[in-house]
């Protein structure tokens, strides 16, 4: 028997989570889903279908057409897709148990370039909410978080840093900070000053 990759990482200790990143086609994206279910017995997959370069954006038309035959076949698919509301409440309507829109290209680490669309899919989403790439640095994953995300999901951020670990710190830390400001809830934004400091009690 050929060694596999849970000979050395515990599948009890670690969650598995086989991807489809590389397949251009519904068909690729299925077969590559099957074959892993085959191998590790895994039902939690990750979905992306992408689109050519130099974008890599995710082909919409065949990542619709993948979930629908993923999810029919028992699979729970978290999606990666455009920052589309149309789309993404169609994923989440046919089933899928994680939406998960691009905040830029796959990464380019260009950062959250729509938050404005990200926001509204947020107030239409009811599943898990996941910014899925883009994200170049700290700050970038905190503005995701800041949005009402429930998570980002890192992948060259951290790999392409100069200083993995302490990248790997620092998202934690991002996440954990961008969470607890969108909970606690953003001051009012203002078009005129409103001082800070109590008008009473002046020396005049």
């Amino acid at each position: 028997k050929a060694p596999m990759l849970q000979d050395y990482v515990d599948p009890k200790r670690y969650t598995y989570l086989p991807n489809t990143a590389g397949c251009h086609t519904a068909q690729d994206a299925v077969r590559t889903l099957r074959l892993a279910r085959e191998a590790g017995g895994w039902n939690l997959v990750k979905l992306e279908v992408l689109g050519p370069p130099p974008t890599l954006y995710p082909d919409m038309p065949a990542t619709l057409e993948a979930a629908e035959a993923l999810i029919k076949d028992g699979f729970e698919v978290m999606v990666y897709c455009a920052d589309d509301p149309v789309s993404a409440v169609r994923l989440q309507d046919m089933g899928c148990v994680a939406i998960m829109p691009l905040g830029a290209p796959i990464g380019s680490g260009l950062g959250i370039q729509n938050p404005a669309m990200l926001s509204i899919l947020r107030d239409l989403v009811r599943v898990p909410f996941l910014v899925d790439a883009g994200v170049g640095q700290a700050s970038d994953a905190a503005i995701a978080m800041e949005l009402g995300c429930d998570a980002v999901l890192l992948n060259s951020a951290i790999a392409h840093a100069k200083d993995p670990v302490r990248m790997a710190r620092a998202m934690r830390l991002a996440v954990e900070s961008g969470r607890q400001s969108y909970l606690a809830g953003r001051m009012p934004r203002r078009m005129g000053a409103d001082p800070s400091s109590p008008l009473t009690g002046l020396i005049r």
